[in-house]
């Protein structure tokens, strides 16, 4: 299936389709394909969006009943569905705005095995509409993403570390309020006891006069 600028569907070492789009050799998500996290397969796929030409939606998920973790994903194009005319307060229409929905079915969805990797279990690739993607729509590029999280990141981090030398000068101070604690229990203990000595030596007096 060659495209209309040339490119077309070849197929890799590992029998994995790669399709070429303006000189660049994208590889195409296929059922089966596998990737380490829910994230990296939105990654792969959101890549595969702007390469090829359209901006990928995060649709809808399962999850899982007993601790409420996803357990498959379903992405998609953003032209997918299309628009539902919205009532005003009092029963009118609004005024409706530019749509960007063309009921595009291309979809994939991933799934989470036993082993806690995520499969696409089912991936439609053919749109309706011209894969092209304004400067509107278009996302931000895989370097900036990379950016911010290698910036969230960092921030983390410090945060976690800056929350554990709180929580070290926290225990040095409860430790030392213990010691302290027990150092007081200790000196009132040997002021009881001389109060009892004299109260006993007080007694004997008393008896010899």
């Amino acid at each position: 299936m060659d495209s209309e600028d040339g490119g077309g569907v070849i197929e890799n070492s590992a029998g994995e389709e790669l399709v070429a789009s303006e000189g660049v050799v994208i590889l195409e998500p296929h059922e089966g394909m596998e990737f380490e996290s829910e994230d990296a397969a939105k990654i792969f796929y959101d890549e595969y969006a702007r390469r090829l030409g359209f901006v990928m939606r995060v649709m809808s998920c399962r999850r899982s009943e007993r601790d409420g973790r996803i357990l498959a994903r379903r992405l998609g194009c953003n032209k997918e569905g299309y628009c539902v005319s919205i009532r005003g307060k009092f029963g009118a229409v609004r005024k409706p705005r530019p749509s960007t929905r063309e009921g595009c079915k291309a979809m994939v969805h991933v799934k989470s095995d036993k082993s806690g990797k995520w499969i696409i279990t089912k991936c439609i690739k053919d749109h309706n509409h011209p894969l092209v993607v304004s400067p509107r729509e278009a996302r931000q590029t895989m370097d900036e993403k990379d950016k911010k999280i290698q910036e969230l990141t960092t921030d983390l981090r410090n945060k976690k570390r800056l929350c554990a030398a709180y929580q070290e000068q926290l225990v040095a101070f409860m430790k030392e309020v213990e010691e302290h604690s027990d150092q007081l229990s200790k000196k009132a203990q040997v002021i009881a006891n001389n109060l009892r000595e004299f109260e006993s030596k007080e007694q004997e007096v008393s008896h010899q006069r």
